[in-house]
């Protein structure tokens, strides 16, 4: 509690400071408090009063000088010009003074005034960090009370045998400032252990603060109110710098990624650190959000960890194109061979006169199911020796323009079904393999065909091109307004060998999204809005095009 008691210290120790502020203003009412109370007693215990007997006026001047005394310390404190020190000494040697001057009006010793020097000697001695400076102060006091002893025993006003009292209450005095000695030792010590703990904690918590805002890896913390309770800088990229800071909803910022923690805290046990995956801000990104409780609560905030899940898929994707190379070329010869004699023989067979209208049935189903075996061969042969892409600049819009007359002359779709929309009205530049980017597309749009128009005779293809908000990165959609895709079925679309429908390999989007990801685009699938499906695909950014 040494409590700033010069300039410098004072600024070195602003808790100490305004520690030491606090007990001086203590004082300070204690002051303020004690003139107008030992008015009121003589006041009370008139017209035989126990103080001030001796010299009433003396006794009521004293009062009055004592009251101002303490107002302009109150006034000092307040200031904040003077030094604490300066405050406390001056405060202290006016107790001193103030009150054996007090007992000298009310008789000495035996008033028992004395022991009012007892809690502004003691609190000063603990304010004041220079020892004997307290001493001082306690010396002081004990030389007062004995002149004013001495004085009183020359005007007759106390008794020579007080003598013995005067100097026992001026060693307690002294037994105060010295027991406080070790006390304010071991409490300077104490605060200064705890100041360097302060010092240690705020730059520990600043230290936690750069980490956590320069991970690589983006993190935020949800309380159990779903408020945003600490987010860094790359996640707020993820979920969009308007609605991601500290303080927000979760549900404002991502309702997606609200959906994803709501389900997981209602997971049995919370076994498994994530659900699904969600698409970033920028329209670009596929993020896969872990979860890991804080506490013991119930409910407990939440560590969300953001994973971009291009880098992650695109080592998977590539082992699992590794891994069908070497398949397919171990046992493609072994299955062509085999379902080409077969649906020759069905051929072969169906072209017999005498077979019934049901055999003849028969012979298609293997025909179609050997056509699609053969296709799903093509496909895996196609992926394990795909040559690397040759990058071009493209024009958007003319690109497109050429596909759209290419795609519906040979699909027999009409034009008026394929509709472009240039959502900026910018003819957007890129660079891609335009043969790759051809086979993305016609992929995408003979899926919504065959699955998502299906029969219908008013549905559209849409397809629009423009630039994402805020990244600026070209992009091309492909939607319909078909039956969309099950909610189960869409964290798996991309996966080799998976379809919702019979009829389909199951490798036409994986095919895509690899053909996508080797042009460095990103294939994307968005439920959309009022139904049906939506696929986006995101192209490199232009500013990061080599030279």
């Amino acid at each position: 509690m040494a409590a700033a008691d010069t300039p410098d210290s004072t600024r070195g120790s602003p808790g100490a400071a305004d520690l030491g502020r606090r007990i001086i203003g203590l004082l300070n009412l204690y002051r303020l408090l004690l003139p107008p109370a030992l008015l009121l007693i003589r006041m009370v215990t008139s017209p035989q009063p126990t103080l001030g007997a001796e010299h009433p006026r003396l006794f009521t001047a004293l009062c009055v000088l004592y009251l101002a005394a303490g107002i302009m310390l109150v006034l000092a404190v307040r200031s904040r010009r003077w030094p604490l020190r300066n405050v406390a000494l001056f405060g202290g040697l006016t107790d001193a003074i103030a009150i054996p001057a007090l007992m000298y009006a009310s008789g000495g010793v035996v008033s028992g005034l004395g022991i009012l020097l007892v809690l502004p000697v003691g609190a000063t001695a603990l304010l004041l960090a220079d020892n004997r400076t307290a001493f001082f102060i306690a010396a002081t006091a004990t030389v007062a009370v004995l002149v004013q002893q001495l004085l009183g025993d020359l005007s007759g006003t106390a008794s020579s045998l007080d003598y013995p009292a005067a100097g026992v209450l001026g060693a307690i005095v002294f037994l105060i400032a010295l027991g406080a000695w070790p006390v304010a030792n071991r409490l300077r010590e104490s605060e200064a252990l705890v100041q360097r703990q302060e010092v240690d904690l705020a730059n520990l918590a600043q230290l936690s603060q750069y980490i956590v805002q320069h991970l690589r890896e983006s993190i935020l913390v949800v309380d159990s109110d779903d408020r945003i309770r600490l987010i860094n800088e790359s996640a707020a990229m993820i979920l969009g710098d308007r609605r991601a800071y500290p303080g927000e909803l979760l549900g404002e910022a991502s309702p997606r990624l609200l959906y994803l923690l709501s389900t997981w805290r209602q997971s049995a046990q919370q076994q498994t650190d994530t659900t699904g995956t969600f698409i970033a801000s920028d329209g670009a990104r596929v993020i896969e959000p872990h979860f890991a409780p804080l506490g013991s609560d119930d409910p407990a905030p939440v560590l969300v960890f953001l994973e971009d899940t291009s880098t992650l898929a695109g080592r998977v994707q590539q082992a699992k194109l590794a891994a069908l190379g070497r398949l397919s070329a171990s046992i493609a010869h072994e299955i062509r061979n085999p379902v080409g004699a077969m649906s020759h023989a069905a051929q072969l067979l169906a072209e017999s006169t005498a077979l019934r209208p049901e055999d003849k049935r028969l012979t298609e189903i293997i025909t179609n199911n050997g056509e699609r075996v053969s296709t799903i061969i093509n496909n895996v042969m196609s992926m394990s020796r795909r040559e690397s892409n040759r990058p071009e600049r493209l024009l958007l819009r003319a690109w497109l323009a050429t596909f759209s007359e290419e795609f519906c002359a040979t699909m027999q779709w009409s034009a008026a079904r394929l509709r472009i929309e240039d959502v900026d009205n910018e003819d957007i530049e890129i660079r891609v393999d335009p043969t790759q980017l051809r086979q993305v597309i016609w992929n995408l749009c003979d899926n919504a065909i065959k699955y998502g128009l299906g029969d219908a005779e008013h549905g559209a293809i849409e397809i629009r091109f423009g630039r994402l908000k805020p990244s600026a990165r070209p992009f091309l959609e492909v939607a319909d307004r078909g039956p969309g895709i099950a909610t189960g079925n869409a964290e798996r679309i991309f996966e080799p060998f998976f379809s919702g429908e019979q009829r389909s390999s199951g490798l036409g989007l994986f095919l895509a999204r690899e053909l996508a990801e080797a042009n460095f685009a990103t294939l994307l699938y968005e439920p959309r809005t009022g139904g049906g499906t939506l696929f986006r695909l995101v192209f490199s950014d232009p500013q990061r095009w080599e030279i």
